[in-house]
């Protein structure tokens, strides 16, 4: 059997750092492989909503990448992915991928995966929203992109933060057609 392809996974410094905490949790649980591209902004945030150091956080990932480092595998098309996700997605990295000014690994990634036509997931977080930001979440829908905003669904009745934080991944995951055990999945019945 062959080993299954790697998820990026890019953690930029929005608020909601959790999500890509999370992330790499639940694939570290689902044996998928990770590349970790975590930008120095993301590092800070980590630093003010978490009890989780940097560190903590690269180590549930499979393969980490400096923030820096063009070099890496993941910056090259040849490498060959599943996609990535970036959860959570700052409205700069947004802007930066969607016009190709790739100054920094996390954007990169991004582009690579654009061009190699493979998923590329943002989890964009930022509200409220004007129209140049709703004007760029076009732009990478029209390139590709699948832009889902971290948004939760009340249907799942979820009794903790990390039972949402937890649902919003679990579809996002569907996205790269990975499955994530015990999801409340919508059948139309009331509960």
């Amino acid at each position: 059997m062959s080993t299954p392809l790697p998820l990026i996974v890019g953690i930029t410094g929005a608020s909601g750092v959790i999500y890509g905490v999370r992330a790499l949790s639940l694939l570290a649980k689902l044996a998928v492989p990770t590349h970790l591209v975590m930008s120095k902004a993301a590092e800070l945030t980590l630093a003010y909503e978490t009890a989780f150091s940097p560190d903590q956080v690269k180590a549930l990932a499979t393969e980490v990448h400096s923030p820096k480092h063009i070099g890496a595998s993941v910056a090259s098309g040849s490498f060959k992915t599943r996609g990535m996700l970036i959860a959570p997605c700052s409205i700069k990295s947004m802007s930066e991928i969607a016009t190709g000014n790739t100054g920094g690994l996390v954007s990169r990634a991004a582009d690579v995966v654009l061009k190699e036509r493979r998923r590329l997931v943002l989890l964009v977080r930022e509200t409220p929203l004007h129209t140049g930001h709703l004007r760029t979440m076009t732009q990478l829908s029209e390139m590709g992109a699948i832009i889902a905003p971290p948004v939760p669904a009340f249907y799942a009745r979820p009794e903790s933060l990390e039972e949402m934080v937890d649902f919003t991944l679990a579809r996002a995951l569907d996205l790269f057609d990975i499955e994530v055990p015990d999801l409340k999945r919508w059948d139309g019945s009331p509960p």
